[in-house]
């Protein structure tokens, strides 16, 4: 199966199977009773506030079941002996993996790699488009919290590896940020990592389909990897607040007032530029689609809006009663493996900093990653299979806010 026959697979409205049962991937340690290391002063903060916790983390993920991975890559200056290291969320603890194979970078680098196995587990043939969704959520979670730079394409051989693979070396890499002021990769990643000597049972056939895809994904894109200044830090009380509000409190929420919605759609398009496009759709008394131009807000479309997208959004209701709903659309039908990836892992980024511009107006707010046959394009009389809706955030007022007035 191709990556775009997954994709369709992926969007259309065959439900998926029961769930398999799968654990989550551990962090190695060198022995059972290890500790890890501590991690370093000057990353402390950064990745406490981005990526650390249980369940509920700063980064939002579908299900909470997190299956993005953050391998630490650590050169000079980074207040680590050299080598690659597996950071571990729930102890907020670093394991060695490995020393490099080729030239030590300078500054301290996290590698984001998927290992898709309890996201599968649960979404079945869905699950592998959100694996890039939650990428992008994390790396705007470590931007917000302090990062210096990142990379959503980082092309093969780009980034070191450890000498062998195998547990503990960071899944499938997808992306990277840099965690320190100075930092720099060098000319080269050195030696491809061997296989691993280490033969495990062969995964369920959803697992291995959605490995495949996301190994295809990860080969794709330019030669060298873009990577980007990071601008967008939060404050660490919001960073703290952010959640995804239940869809009870969302379904009561009201729509927010003009002002705050434009800031959340701002957060969204300013965050990531050259990815999908960003519409608005509010409901309320006076129900709309709206996109956005030079001139401000356009109307592109009135009724009921949000009656739609609850369809679209694999069935939940609540959407149809809630606020608003923040959409990125792009990825057509037929786009290649870099454009896929390229688009859900920029619509993960921009909906991540929405979300904490709507925690900080302090508005309720929930990630919405699974989109059934939803082509907005088609439905406004455009071309089918143009603009399909790749992500989303359900936000609005909470109830009794005085922001309802």
């Amino acid at each position: 199966m191709t990556v775009a026959a997954a994709l369709d697979l992926a969007r259309s409205p065959l439900l998926p199977g029961p769930d398999l049962p799968c654990r989550p991937v551990a962090v190695p340690r060198p022995r059972r009773d290890a500790d890890g290391l501590p991690v370093p002063a000057g990353l402390d903060s950064l990745l406490r506030y981005s990526v650390a916790g249980g369940r509920l983390r700063p980064a939002a993920s579908a299900g909470a079941l997190h299956p993005v991975s953050v391998r630490l890559l650590a050169g000079t200056g980074a207040g680590l002996p050299a080598g690659h290291y597996a950071y571990e969320p729930d102890t907020h603890r670093l394991h060695p993996v490995g020393p490099l194979t080729g030239p030590p970078p300078h500054g301290a680098f996290a590698v984001l790699g998927v290992a898709p196995e309890r996201t599968v587990a649960h979404y079945r043939h869905r699950a592998w488009p959100l694996t890039l969704l939650d990428t992008g959520h994390t790396v705007a979670a470590l931007v917000a919290a302090g990062a210096y730079g990142y990379c959503l394409d980082p092309a093969p051989g780009t980034l070191p590896r450890p000498a062998r693979t195998g547990p503990g070396s960071g899944g499938i890499p997808l992306a990277a940020v840099r965690l320190t002021p100075e930092g720099h990769l060098g000319d080269r990643a050195g030696a491809v990592a061997p296989p691993s000597g280490e033969r495990a049972p062969a995964p369920h056939p959803d697992i291995a389909d959605a490995r495949r895809i996301l190994r295809l994904l990860a080969s794709s894109g330019p030669p060298a990897g873009t990577w980007y200044t990071a601008h967008r830090r939060a404050a660490r009380d919001v960073i703290a607040a952010r959640r995804s509000a239940p869809p009870d409190v969302l379904a009561a929420a009201g729509p927010p007032p003009d002002a705050l919605a434009r800031r959340v759609l701002a957060a969204a398009r300013s965050a990531a530029p050259g990815g999908p496009d960003w519409w608005l759709a509010v409901g309320g008394p006076r129900p709309a689609l709206l996109t956005h131009d030079a001139d401000g807000l356009r109307t592109e479309a009135t009724g009921p809006v949000l009656d739609t997208l609850a369809r679209w959004a694999a069935g939940q209701a609540w959407i149809a009663r809630t606020g608003a709903v923040l959409l990125a659309v792009g990825c057509p039908t037929g786009a290649g493996p870099a454009r896929i990836r390229s688009d859900h892992l920029r619509a993960g980024y921009g909906i991540g900093h929405a979300h904490l511009a709507a925690t900080a107006l302090g508005l309720p707010a929930r990630p919405v990653g699974a989109w059934q046959r939803a082509d907005l394009g088609a439905a406004l009389g455009g071309p089918a299979g143009q603009r399909w809706i790749v992500h989303g955030l359900a936000f609005g007022t909470a109830p009794g806010s005085r922001r309802a007035t």
